[in-house]
């Protein structure tokens, strides 16, 4: 064979080749690397359940159209070792991203964390309810995690006080956590919140910390729009406390009725029969009736010294309070406010 043809045949295969290798490496960059992944948000979250199996994580890219190719995912994702590594999680997908992309995010854990506010709730029910869309668990479970026996014992409180280890705040937390974990988590900030400076303060009132949440839930129902107000009302419930003077607080009876609802106390409900009844038993209840702030736990600890003994809301539904140490000067205020409900229909 002529050195000429056999030339150009060697250049025919080598371009041959350099054409199928062309075509192999774009059929591999089609695959792996072509933004493969689209939707019409700039991101979306994804969602893998803890126990899940790859053809359970398949089924949830394919059934919300994340990706176009799955035969191409499948692949990478073997070669990688992607399914028999797993992990749960709460991902956030970008628009654009490829199979690649796809696959190391979720190879890496790396979840979206969840921000969780705690604030204005008033029972551990409310509380697991907000928690219950934040995380995996439903709000069943972390009911059940809060008030296990175990869970109480290990952390020093029983069923009525155990929403005063809930220091209300925002936190950031990962879809993942466990009511186990985020309550220990919940302990700590507990911890940290009661310093050393904190606690002497209420051991010089005298009040123990919990004693302190349970007062400061009060103080916080009572008045939730200005919290100037609220070291004037701690003082004053103090001022009972000392002297033996029930608390007389109309929130610990709309707490005992269950029906927070409730706009208007009545005579009938100051003769309930609860130990959260603050007419019929002197001193504190069992347990907060709120997740207090941490200005309302404050306001308990810098409590106002004064003489006061009564309260009454002012008849302009300001939200603000008339504070006196005369039974004659409550009375009078009292009637003030009394006709201002009737005025505004307000019976319930």
């Amino acid at each position: 064979m002529a050195k000429g043809g056999l030339k150009n045949k060697l250049m025919a295969a080598t371009l041959v080749l350099c054409v199928i290798s062309g075509i192999g490496l774009y059929i591999f960059y089609r695959a792996f690397y072509y933004p493969g992944i689209r939707f019409a948000e700039k991101s979306r979250f994804m969602y893998i359940h803890t126990g899940w199996q790859f053809e359970d994580v398949m089924d949830m890219l394919e059934s919300k159209k994340i990706i176009k190719n799955p035969q191409a995912f499948r692949i990478l994702a073997g070669i990688k070792k992607y399914k028999t590594h797993i992990k749960p999680g709460k991902y956030r997908l970008l628009n654009g991203m490829n199979n690649m992309q796809l696959v190391n995010l979720l190879m890496s854990g790396r979840q979206e964390p969840e921000s969780i506010s705690i604030h204005n709730i008033r029972t551990v029910e409310e509380l697991a309810g907000i928690l219950g869309s934040k995380i995996e668990s439903d709000s069943t479970d972390i009911i059940k995690a809060i008030t296990d026996k175990q869970t109480l014992k290990k952390y020093g409180f029983n069923l009525a006080n155990i929403s005063a280890m809930f220091i209300p705040g925002t936190y950031s937390i990962l879809w993942t956590d466990t009511p186990v974990e985020f309550i220990g988590e919940m302990h700590t900030d507990y911890e940290n919140f009661w310093t050393d400076e904190r606690r002497k303060l209420a051991e010089a009132i005298p009040l123990t910390p919990l004693q302190v949440s349970v007062l400061a839930s009060i103080v916080q129902a009572e008045q939730s729009l200005y919290d100037g107000e609220k070291p004037v009302i701690a003082g004053l419930y103090i001022n009972r406390l000392k002297k033996n003077i029930p608390l007389q607080s109309d929130p610990t009876l709309v707490f005992a009725r269950g029906d927070f609802s409730i706009m208007r106390v009545r005579e009938g409900d100051k003769k309930v029969e609860s130990l959260y009844n603050t007419y019929m038993h002197t001193g504190l209840p069992p347990g907060p009736i709120n997740m207090p702030e941490p200005s309302s736990l404050d306001a308990v600890l810098h409590y106002q010294k004064s003489d006061y003994i009564y309260m009454c809301a002012e008849a302009d539904f300001s939200g603000r309070h008339h504070f006196t140490a005369s039974f004659k000067e409550q009375e009078e205020c009292a009637i003030k406010y009394r006709k201002a409900l009737n005025a505004r229909g307000i019976i319930r």
